[in-house]
């Protein structure tokens, strides 16, 4: 494709990307997205006293590209997710110049990224989670018989999305259960800091600055805990990935506290907020319309495609930053070396050219080729747990429940990475 005349996104247009108010309106948000794919599809943002210019790329085949490019497209030398200067400037300075403030498996790059994630993908392959397939429908089970406790209406987020999934994988890392609300507090204000429900300082339009604050704090008291754990676990290993974590030899050497901190963190945390988003979106759907909620009670076969594409319809995670190693070429325009990108899963996953009528809730929707999980050397590595959790949670609840309907209007977070509902009121009816 031919370069063109550089596209340049500047003042209120550029604002809007990076402002999270902006992504509690989701159908205004998808607007904006359509709008420019549609006119130019990789567009530079430049807003120059808040942060550096960046490509914001929003065609499924532009992300997809980037995704399964990781040799052009790098995770570790610029912040894997937006930032800006301020923030950027702060995380540098507690870290030794590294600009993310987790090290975690997202923030590396070959040929240290796929060392380490090897040392735990066993762990998340459906061999191994079949061994748990049990336990995890008691968990689900467990979470139903709230829900039908509460008597007919309930907000699903709090009482069944949320807690969940969370669950699962405090049991599969080895955290005990008495320490889960802690780590679900912890990931609230690390990924919903942005949002003054989720980071429990109840201040609304808070700066950067102070949101950046609440982050760091979520993340040192992340790493004071695991550390302890680490203690524990090479003291006394179990059968948990904990243990794996903490005593695991890359080239003959234990993992760096910061290292193991980050590995524990996006496990933790990443491991249970997506799955939460994605299963509070399905339950939105269903509870928009009665009829796939009828067709789905009656045949479990459509189970699969029900979460998937509840996934692609919420994309939990919103966007990723990467950084150009080389001058390329993208979507007609030019880019250089170091040049830095946002990926948005959101615009990719609402492309109308691989989705037809993207916005609608289907559980038909066949191929169903989102990107909700990433691509490349990066795919998520618990997609195979989340889609297994989902499957087995709606159908404990599809026996339990009868009808479904919205007992209130939904909330999303106001997030510009992890998004999904903060509050989705239900009323139903329990089957007899």
């Amino acid at each position: 494709m031919a370069t063109q005349a550089e596209a340049i996104l500047t003042g209120a247009d550029a604002q809007a990307i990076i402002d999270p108010a902006n992504y509690v309106d989701w159908d205004g948000l998808l607007d904006r997205f359509d709008k420019l794919r549609n006119e130019t599809p990789v567009v530079r943002v430049v807003n120059d006293e808040i942060h550096d210019p960046f490509w914001l790329v929003t065609s499924y085949d532009d992300v997809m590209r980037i995704s399964k490019d990781n040799k052009l497209f790098l995770n570790s030398p610029r912040s894997t997710t937006f930032s800006d200067k301020n923030s950027g400037a702060f995380v540098k300075s507690i870290t030794g110049g590294d600009p993310n403030l987790v090290r975690s498996l997202v923030a590396l790059d070959a040929p240290t990224h796929p060392k380490y994630r090897r040392l735990t993908q066993d762990w998340f392959m459906p061999k191994n989670l079949g061994k748990m397939e049990d336990e995890i429908r008691a968990l689900a089970k467990a979470t139903v018989d709230r829900l039908v406790d509460a008597g007919g209406e309930a907000d699903f987020v709090p009482l069944v999305s949320a807690p969940y999934p969370l669950h699962v994988v405090m049991q599969i890392l080895g955290v005990p259960e008495a320490d889960e609300q802690r780590m679900l507090f912890l990931t609230q204000q690390m990924f919903g800091g942005q949002d003054e429900d989720l980071n429990k300082s109840g201040m609304a339009n808070m700066t950067p600055e102070q949101i950046m604050q609440l982050v760091v704090g979520a993340v040192a008291d992340f790493e004071a805990y695991f550390a302890k754990l680490t203690a524990e676990k090479r003291a006394n290993p179990t059968d948990d990935v904990a243990s794996v974590i903490a005593n695991a030899k890359v080239d003959g050497e234990h993992l760096s506290d910061r290292d193991m901190a980050g590995y524990y963190i996006i496990l933790a945390a990443a491991g249970h907020d997506t799955t939460s988003a994605s299963t509070a979106g399905a339950m939105m759907a269903l509870a928009q319309d009665p009829e796939q909620f009828a067709r789905l009670k009656a045949d479990r076969d459509l189970l699969p495609g029900i979460v998937e594409e509840a996934i692609r319809w919420t994309t939990p995670v919103q966007h990723f930053m990467r950084t150009a190693a080389e001058d390329t070429e993208l979507g007609g325009q030019k880019i250089a070396k170091d040049d830095w990108l946002m990926i948005s899963y959101i615009a990719a996953n609402h492309d109308e050219s691989v989705f037809p009528d993207p916005r609608k809730f289907d559980a038909s929707r066949s191929p169903n080729r989102h990107i909700a999980f990433g691509a490349g050397s990066h795919q998520c590595l618990g997609l195979h747990m989340a889609r297994m959790e989902m499957k087995i949670l709606f159908n404990e609840l599809l026996d339990r429940i009868d009808t479904l309907e919205l007992a209130g209007e939904p909330v999303r977070a106001k997030s510009t990475f992890v998004g999904g509902l903060k509050t989705l009121p239900i009323r139903y009816s329990l089957s007899k």
